[in-house]
């Protein structure tokens, strides 16, 4: 029995003090707080140019003595809080965009039914190449009106599913402080 190994990826990052890691302006306690913007895009960007099904792990060195056991313990934890809550958010925003998926797949498909209707009333009831052109209008504009629902149901939802991969991965992702 072979038992595959995940290969673990390491981001260290350099900060003088543990605060710069946290949004200054978020009044909410320590294990609770935002990650500052500039962190978070760095560390999002890290960890979406790797695999899904890598094991992760944070260094942070700082430059400011501190209890380096507390301060890890404590990081970590606001650190997987934090993606915690952005899975929570990108999974709102999942189940927005595919429920105005479902709403455009039935507004569009009403639409090009009654436009394939309305093209072919205009066939029988007209002769001629107005009618030919009125109906090969009809069935473009129709089949238009459903590139939104295509677009969402095909497209659109797979990347915010690979964004609450990568963060349930930065969830759970090995936090350690080192002093420097």
């Amino acid at each position: 029995m072979h038992i595959s190994q995940h290969p673990t990826h390491t981001l260290d990052l350099r900060v003088r003090e543990l605060r710069q890691l946290f949004n200054s302006l978020d009044p909410t306690p320590f294990l609770n707080k935002d990650l500052d913007r500039a962190c978070e895009a760095f560390i999002e960007n890290w960890a979406l140019s790797l695999p899904h099904d890598c094991h992760l792990h944070l260094t942070i060195h700082i430059d400011e003595p501190v209890a380096a056991e507390e301060a890890g313990a404590l990081v970590g934890d606001a650190i997987h809080n934090y993606y915690g809550y952005k899975i929570g958010l990108v999974r709102g925003e999942l189940s927005q965009l595919l429920r105005v998926g479902r709403l455009s797949l039935v507004i569009g498909l009403v639409f090009v039914a009654a436009c394939l209707l309305l093209a072919e009333a205009i066939t029988s009831l007209i002769p001629g190449p107005t009618a030919k052109i009125a109906r090969e209008s009809l069935t473009i504009i129709g089949w238009v009106a459903m590139w939104r629902p295509v677009q969402i149901f095909l497209y659109d939802w797979w990347p915010l599913k690979g964004r609450i991969k990568v963060f349930d991965n930065l969830r759970f992702a090995r936090v350690s402080v080192v002093l420097t």
